[in-house]
């Protein structure tokens, strides 16, 4: 397991946008987690209520995740929601930390900005995040989003 002492968090730009577009996860995986691509789309639509950040090892890319912040989830202002939009974590550096990194780092931004949960979406299946997001603590809390799963981290020391 890698320590986070090489890790960090970069905001996408010109000089990073190529590294983060060659982000790939493994081929079984696809059906459970869009394209850095997409999730670029969606962050120049979404403006500053998406988060897209590149995860770097040194200098090395290693992921891509984004973070969403106040979010209207029923589109009637009844519930403003935070947590991690997307997860990408390139297929050759899976198992190594940076998915529990990237779900603390966007903790950490939303414990930040007053937040006290952090959502997220998984879709089932054999190859999908289920294990991975319910073994960092996220329990679901009985909704779908589409066909997904919602999931909610309670987040300590707020």
């Amino acid at each position: 397991m890698t320590t986070s002492a090489g890790l960090r968090l970069e905001p996408i730009t010109s000089a990073n946008l190529e590294a983060a577009l060659a982000v790939r996860v493994r081929p079984e995986q696809e059906f459970a987690v869009d394209p850095v691509v997409k999730s670029l789309a969606e962050a120049y639509v979404h403006g500053a209520k998406a988060w897209p950040r590149l995860i770097l090892d040194g200098d090395r890319p290693v992921g891509f995740l984004m973070g969403f912040f106040g979010v209207d989830w029923y589109d009637d202002g009844s519930a403003l929601r935070s947590g991690l939009w997307r997860l990408n974590i390139a297929a050759e550096e899976q198992g190594r930390g940076y998915g529990r990194f990237a779900v603390e780092s966007v903790a950490a931004e939303i414990r930040r900005r007053g937040g006290t949960e952090c959502f997220v979406t998984w879709h089932p299946g054999e190859h999908g995040p289920e294990n991975f997001y319910l073994g960092l603590g996220f329990r679901p809390n009985g909704e779908k989003a589409e066909e997904e799963t919602v999931g909610v981290l309670e987040l300590e020391g707020h």
